[in-house]
């Protein structure tokens, strides 16, 4: 399936100012303009949640500003649902941004003179939908970021992070399935961030739109981006997961950038499973089982199906017992005091559960198959990287 978004290339560079141009004309020495975005390519899958990471001057904003061409690119290609923005005329550009792309900005861009419901409506009163339908789909759109009950009033009624949810209805009312996001968290206070990220969390998860995000904020790129491209000075410095940066930054700058980031809440479990090092399958002789535990020096082993489903776990003195009492079949002696986790459950999650069991911590696929395990020395020697200096 082709990305809901490609871009190639994407450069832009200013002009120079009209005092440079004053010098060229006498042919005195200028600058080539300002480069504010340097040959950046990247893809966005239908439904991801992609981030775009930098500090103030890294080119981030115009990169996205590029995405709807509020910004034309200098050069490059853009395709967008599998449409040329770049090659379209104003007519179709405009019909583009009425009915597959959506904007979210920092500062709200809400009408003060229009109710709460006229505004989560404007995008599709400049479609052109019928008034009563238009506001049926905002109050829905309003009902689902919890602002239901707030219609009629107008925005300076609102707190700074209710008109942050208008604008987000706004967005969803017009059911785009693209939207980008300038920004959008940035004015408010830590404790309302965190509930406007968990809402979009949220949104996401239920509705599954292709998210562009912007934002300097690390911890909110980790906590919210499938995939996070971080930026300086126009280009694209790495392109991973929060996790595979956290593991391996592509650079200095991405270390540096990177070592004060609670790695407990976003590395997952997935990351830092291994395989285990030995598990037995229904139907094995517990004697055979307990001669390949001593082998490889294990306390306690999973017992598995024949589908690799996780059934039960048994320690070693359970197996002897099981032995010495004439047990046929491993599967018998199997228990249920064992601890499971999946594979995108947080370090933070995941910390109360090892190391409580003869078996490290299971992870597992929601058929109950068994992925990997969770060694107590793994979770430690991960949260310890938190400790070491970024060149270490």
């Amino acid at each position: 399936m082709a990305p809901m978004i490609e871009a190639r290339g994407l450069t832009k560079r200013y002009e120079p100012a009209r005092s440079e141009r004053r010098l060229a004309r006498r042919g005195e020495p200028t600058s080539e303009g300002t480069l504010a975005v340097d040959d950046v390519s990247f893809t966005v899958e239908e439904g991801e949640l992609f981030v775009i990471m930098g500090l103030s001057g890294s080119g981030k904003s115009t990169l996205l500003r590029m995405l709807n061409r509020l910004v034309d690119p200098t050069s490059g290609s853009l395709q967008i649902g599998g449409q040329d923005l770049l090659s379209m005329d104003d007519g179709q550009l405009r019909d583009v941004r009425n009915s597959t792309i959506n904007m979210v900005f920092q500062h709200f861009a809400l009408f003060p003179h229009r109710t709460v419901r006229e505004n989560a409506a404007y995008g599709l009163q400049v479609r052109g939908v019928p008034e009563k339908e238009r506001l049926e789909r905002a109050q829905t759109a309003l009902d689902t970021v919890g602002l239901g009950q707030w219609g009629h009033v107008r925005p300076q009624e609102l707190s700074g992070g209710m008109r942050q949810r208008v604008g987000l209805a706004r967005a969803l009312a017009t059911d785009a399935p693209v939207l980008l996001m300038d920004e959008p968290f940035s004015a408010l206070d830590p404790l309302i961030r965190r509930d406007m990220q968990d809402l979009l969390l949220g949104l996401q998860a239920e509705m599954r739109k292709t998210i562009v995000f912007v934002t300097h904020d690390l911890n909110e790129a980790m906590r919210l981006g499938h995939r996070i491209m971080v930026m300086r000075d126009g280009r694209v410095v790495q392109l991973a997961s929060g996790a595979e940066i956290l593991a391996a930054p592509a650079d200095d700058y991405v270390a540096n950038f990177v070592s004060d980031v609670d790695r407990s809440r976003v590395v997952t479990a997935e990351h830092i499973m291994r395989p285990p090092i030995i598990t037995a399958r229904t139907g094995e002789d517990p004697r055979s089982v307990l001669d390949r535990m001593g082998n490889a020096e294990a306390i306690g082993v999973y017992v598995l199906d024949e589908a690799g489903k996780l059934i039960g776990a048994v320690g070693d003195q359970d197996l002897a017992d099981g032995i010495e009492a004439g047990c046929p079949r491993i599967e018998s002696l199997a228990s249920g005091t064992f601890a499971t986790t999946s594979p995108e459950a947080r370090l933070i999650e995941v910390m109360p559960l090892v190391g409580r069991h003869c078996v490290p911590l299971a992870v597992t696929d929601d058929d109950g198959k068994l992925l990997g395990v969770i060694p107590r020395a793994s979770l430690l020697n991960t949260l310890a990287d938190q400790r070491r200096p970024a060149h270490a």
